[in-house]
């Protein structure tokens, strides 16, 4: 690192940590950030393996969408809803009549923007657990990992959780943001996708109203994630899981060091 950007960071890293060692002992935040255009970064606990509630349906695009480069799969071709596919949670498609018919492309949207369950048990379905794992740790990613299915109660009382870091998931961003994966189409759709989402409680909460956001929110009882590519005047990663707290606490939390992070970035 060089002594501007070491020089530069500085002011970063003492808000940061000047915030996390304001917060009660009892919430653990795992955070990782990272400019986009040089080296300042910043990590906090983020090799740390938490549950990865919704986030894990980044690594699920990403495997949906090197089949379509491969050739092995069409976004366009449709897929025939039945009952038994539908779960609750998050997401509208537990809502549509039985047999509609609905386009693989507008299931990845909803899986991304609506947060949609259903959506994404039909992508693991389809793709097979196994092999959204091997692209993960293909991708270089040693902690992140899929083990259940959505809305999968029993999986979770039994201890089968996914798993994400905020680092890792950063990665899998920075991957997207740089056409590393899949094709630089089929990137710049995912980025599309990720734009839409319609999540503001977390790291847009308090940034201004233009700021583009591509991000992929989570949330479960016990762990509030969201990951970002956010477009300051200096575009940045932002990787943030809260645990310990209610959910609207660690929305909060999630915002305000979203906040911190965008105030350094603008300048």
């Amino acid at each position: 690192m060089s002594l501007t950007i070491a020089i530069q960071a500085q002011p970063l890293a003492d808000s940061l940590n000047a915030y996390l060692r304001r917060l009660p002992p009892d919430v653990r935040v795992s955070l990782s950030t990272k400019s986009l255009t040089n080296n300042v970064t910043f990590t906090h606990r983020a090799d740390e393996r938490v549950p990865s509630a919704s986030v894990i349906k980044l690594p699920i695009m990403i495997e949906v969408m090197e089949r379509v480069k491969a050739g092995t799969f069409r976004l366009d071709a449709i897929h025939t809803l039945n009952h038994a596919e539908k779960v609750g949670g998050s997401g509208v498609l537990q809502t549509y009549a039985d047999q509609s018919r609905v386009s693989y492309r507008e299931l990845l949207r909803l899986m991304m923007v609506e947060s949609d369950n259903t959506a994404t048990n039909i992508f693991i379905k389809l793709l097979g657990r196994d092999t959204v794992n091997q692209r993960i740790h293909t991708l270089g990613l040693a902690k992140s990992q899929l083990n259940r299915i959505m809305m999968d109660t029993l999986a979770a009382k039994q201890g089968r959780e996914n798993y994400a870091t905020a680092q890792e998931m950063n990665v899998l961003l920075e991957k997207i943001y740089r056409n590393q994966v899949a094709t630089p189409k089929l990137c710049a759709e995912m980025l599309d996708i990720l734009k839409q989402n319609k999540g503001e409680l977390t790291i847009p909460r308090l940034l201004p109203k233009h700021v583009v956001v591509a991000h992929k929110t989570g949330t479960l009882a016990y762990v509030r994630g969201d990951a970002a590519i956010v477009y300051a005047q200096q575009p940045f990663l932002l990787s943030v899981f809260v645990e310990g707290v209610p959910t609207p606490d660690a929305e909060r939390i999630i915002g305000e060091l979203a906040l911190i992070c965008y105030t350094y970035f603008s300048h």
